[in-house]
């Protein structure tokens, strides 16, 4: 037999691809339904087409994929269900800038269909990219059920869901107030509105009473808006304005009459109590409009810009009307004055511009109803946020839910599947378009031009990915998936939107665990942003070190619901612990002469060491499978890191070697049968964390019985191997050795140098160090144990330590050459003398005093301590070594 040994060096730019190709080419990562085995489902986060992967990216993909690999392991129908996200607004502004660069047109000069020949001519370009980058990092996701939110199957499920529920009158089309985004000029969701911090003004403005000298003062953040006011709101209760309630105001510059009412809404101890309404500019005078039957009256465009009704303000700016109408309110002598204040301000999530709440016809979710069994499948434990916590952001959005506006002036999305009768005007919604009005009969019929908000198709993901309208087998078998994993920032776009969407059309929740992740943030603990130039490119960062370093980083130390910071030096750290493991595994190999073993006589010859990293091995195997069950996948790896590195690499491998040159095959076999059986369980727990280097090392042991380890069995914890007896003597002999190798250190022994090595210990304790005797001249340099039950002939200027029930002694003679020790400790000594007389001539040196920057003398003095601290040890210790050579 030959044994196939590892390349020298551990180069993942040399395997990788190649794995990969392999793994697609036998199809691990296909799942079918299978009656035999359980189902296990979990549904890629669809990254948009727009985009590449980024370190958000990196992170949440590495979570999923290290439980879809441990989970198949189990013996798990597993699948992993990728897609992309055709993301409207982001898509449709790439799209545009690309054509009004390459070709110097805007979308409405090509015209709807030609502009979305472009786009789906970009998503062909750029919608494969992110895959190719997916599969870099290592993602096993079932590529053969690949989707895309616009596929034929998902536009026939969005037109399904939205007749449904129109049908069911949860959809309507009205004209209320919205978000609008000036730049991207279409309606935003709540959802898709971000809310920044920003420094702005508090205008204090006087409203006249009609035929009165009074004046009723309001405050306000935005004047321009004054131009649009139909009424001023004081709360019934307050006394200062009661004789107000049902008067006639003079709105300043305008001159028109509007009333004063009384509402609730209004807050009597913030501001002057006094709240001007504004119906068509504000979502909460909107609502006092409605309860009050006020005028909603519109003062500017969809650009942003003053219309007809702003007078003479019309086609200015929203800022520059600002500007002119402050100006002229003094002149006039109604501002008050003005004052600074900080508030939070409504912005859009793709181009930040300042949002503009705006009536508009448009199509919206009823969602009180559609809400409330959303909230109790959380509150019934049906479905469990972890960390549980964040089950608050959730409650708190659906508890608070305004109706969904669901539609978007834009091109490229899923049109509305809704149908206007150009002779009658006759509305219809249909899953095609009708042949004839159901009205007059006239075929002269107009699809609606909006699209639908990108996050409609994606709340459908976890079902339509699976064929549903269709009765697939596939639906059947992997609905409802198991686990959505996901960052914290889009609990309310997508999360609230799959639970209410999949309890109405599927009567089940989407999934049992929402996982959430928190951010990747730099070294800094800012967040990456193209801004601040801090991202870091995650295949650049494969490309250099392999994608298993960039993974182990990722998870390493990372906790459900918590940002992380990103460090290059992890990066460096991780790709040592990958090469560690190789070279393990090249001594192991190298060492190797046999497939497979005489199991039963290699128990029989285990030794104590072997007893105890069967035992470890076998802890550490539980451990980990229940670390994951709770999805404390950063607790779970560093478990597996520790053991590999520290217990298999840097104590057992250097407890066997006597054993592996040794003329006893019994036990030569034994260890090797060990060292091959722990092997292949670290590289079974590693797997999922690593998948890369865990392949190709596993294809080369021999002695491994799958043709994959991704195919393997997850290690089970075996009750014989269950050794705690030998576990509790080898951490005995382990923290002995680490006295000794600390007391060598401490006096400077070289390695070579053996010394002996007296222990005083009883009962257990006296038991396990004999017992290890051997373990001790291999890796504490004895030259002899002496092992005694009491304190006898130990030489009075002995180093020593104790460790849990025994003492350890090292004769000082033993380990000193103490000619060699005085020359050396002169010569350090001469050298500290320059030091000090260096740093003390500073010091004293008035004139450096005098210019130097303090924390250049800071320096200088902690230099001076510091060498004087080193110079009084040597000093010390050559008098100890001069009175020993008397």
């Amino acid at each position: 037999m030959t044994i196939k040994n590892l390349d020298k060096t551990y180069n993942p730019q040399e395997f990788e691809n190649r794995i990969y190709e392999e793994w697609l080419d036998k199809d691990y990562f296909k799942a079918e339904a299978n009656p035999e085995k359980d189902p296990y489902t979990i549904v890629l986060p669809p990254p948009n087409i727009t985009g590449q992967l980024h370190m958000g990216h990196a992170l949440d993909h590495t979570l999923q994929d290290i439980l879809i690999r441990w989970k198949r392991m189990q013996g798990y129908e597993a699948l992993w269900l990728p897609g992309t996200d055709h993301a409207s607004i982001a898509t449709e502004v790439k799209v545009v800038e690309k054509i009004l660069k390459e070709e110097g047109k805007t979308k409405e000069e090509l015209g709807r269909d030609e502009f979305l020949k472009r786009a789906w001519e970009w998503k062909e370009e750029y919608g494969g990219r992110i895959v190719e980058q997916m599969q870099k990092l290592g993602n096993s996701c079932d590529w053969s059920k690949e989707r895309f939110t616009m596929d034929e199957g998902c536009n026939k499920a969005v037109r399904e869901v939205f007749v449904r529920l129109y049908e069911k009158g949860y959809i309507y089309r009205g004209n209320r107030l919205i978000n609008w985004c000036p730049d991207c000029k279409t309606s935003l969701s709540d959802a898709e509105v971000e809310h920044e911090e920003q420094g702005g003004q508090f205008w204090h403005i006087k409203y006249p009473v009609k035929d009165s000298e009074e004046f009723l003062e309001i405050a306000t953040t935005r004047p321009e808006t004054v131009l649009g006011d139909t009424a001023v709101a004081v709360h019934p209760e307050d006394e200062r304005y009661a004789h107000l309630v049902g008067k006639t105001l003079i709105l300043p510059i305008v001159g028109r009459e509007i009333p004063v009412i009384a509402d609730e809404y209004v807050d009597k101890e913030f501001g002057t109590g006094a709240v001007k309404i504004t119906p068509a500019h504000d979502p909460n005078d909107f609502e006092v409009g409605l309860r009050h039957n006020l005028e909603q009256i519109t003062v500017m465009t969809d650009e942003a810009k003053m219309n007809d009704r702003a007078g003479k303000y019309a086609g200015l700016d929203r800022y520059e009307c600002r500007k002119a109408l402050v100006k002229d309110l003094d002149e006039a002598g109604f501002l008050v004055n003005v004052k600074d204040h900080t508030h939070n301000v409504g912005t859009c999530y793709r181009c930040h511009t300042v949002v503009e709440p705006r009536l508009s016809d448009q199509w919206f979710v009823k969602m009180e109803e559609l809400a409330k069994p959303a909230i109790e499948a959380v509150r019934s434990g049906e479905t469990k946020f972890v960390p549980e916590r964040f089950d608050k952001i959730y409650y708190h959005w659906l508890e608070n839910i305004r109706d969904w506006c669901i539609s978007r002036q834009l091109w490229w999305g899923h049109r509305i599947p809704a149908y206007y009768c150009q002779d009658c005007g006759e509305l219809m919604v249909a899953r095609e378009m009708p042949d004839c009005c159901s009205k007059c009969n006239s075929t002269n019929l107009k699809q609606d031009e909006d699209v639908l908000d990108t996050w409609f198709s994606s709340a459908l993901w976890p079902f339509s990915t699976l064929g549903w309208p269709d009765h697939t087998e596939e639906l059947k078998y992997f609905y409802p998936t198991d686990v959505l994993v996901t960052g914290y920032d889009i609990i309310f776009f997508w999360i609230v939107r799959m639970m209410f969407s999949g309890l109405e059309q599927m009567g089940e929740i989407p999934f049992k665990y929402v996982f959430v992740h928190g951010l990747v943030r730099d070294s800094q603990g800012r967040k990456m942003s193209k801004s601040l130039g801090n991202g870091i490119d995650p295949l650049e960062i494969i490309n250099k070190y392999g994608a298993d370093a960039l993974r182990l980083t990722l998870v390493t130390g990372n906790s459900p619901g918590n940002d992380m910071r990103f460090y290059m030096e992890r990066v460096e750290a991780n790709r040592n612990f990958a090469n560690k493991l190789w070279n393990a595994t090249r001594f192991v190999l190298m060492n190797l002469e046999k497939e497979s073993f005489d199991e039963e006589k290699c128990v029989k010859n285990f030794t104590l060491a072997d007893k105890w990293i069967v035992s470890r091995m076998n802890s550490v195997s539980k451990e980990v499978t229940e670390n994951l069950e709770k999805f404390e996948l950063g607790m779970a790896v560093q478990k597996i890191y520790d053991f590999t590195w520290n217990e298999y690499c840097d104590w057992y491998i250097e407890l066997v070697k006597p054993r592996l040159y040794g003329e006893d095959e019994d036990t030569k076999d034994a260890a090797l049968y060990v060292l091959t059986m722990v092997l292949e369980n670290i590289l079974k727990l590693l797997h999922p964390f690593m998948p890369f280097i865990t392949e190709e090392i596993w294809k080369h042991l021999p002695t491994t019985k799958d043709e994959s380890v991704m195919i393997s069995q997850w290690p089970k914890y075996e009750e014989n191997f269950v050794f705690e007896k030998e576990e509790k003597d080898m951490e005995l002999i382990m923290d002995a050795i680490r006295s000794i190798r600390n007391i060598r250190a401490e006096m400077n022994v070289v390695p070579s140098k053996k010394a002996k090595v007296m222990v005083v210990a009883s009962g257990d304790a006296y038991d396990a160090i004999n017992a290890g005797r051997s373990y001790f001249m291999t890796l504490a340099s004895a030259s002899e144990v002496i092992l005694q039950d009491e304190k006898k002939n130990i030489p009075e200027d002995a180093m020593s330590a104790v460790v849990a029930g025994a003492e350890i002694f090292l004769p000082l003679d033993e380990l000193v050459d103490f000619e060699k020790e005085v020359e050396r400790l002169e010569k350090e000594k001469a050298k500290l003398e320059k030091e000090l007389k260096r740093v003390n001539g500073k010091l004293s040196n008035q004139g450096f005093l005098a210019k130097a920057p303090a924390n250049v003398i800071e320096e200088e003095k902690e230099k001076q301590e510091k060498y004087q601290t080193m110079m009084d040890q040597v000093l010390e210790r050559l008098t100890t070594m001069k009175n020993k050579m008397k």
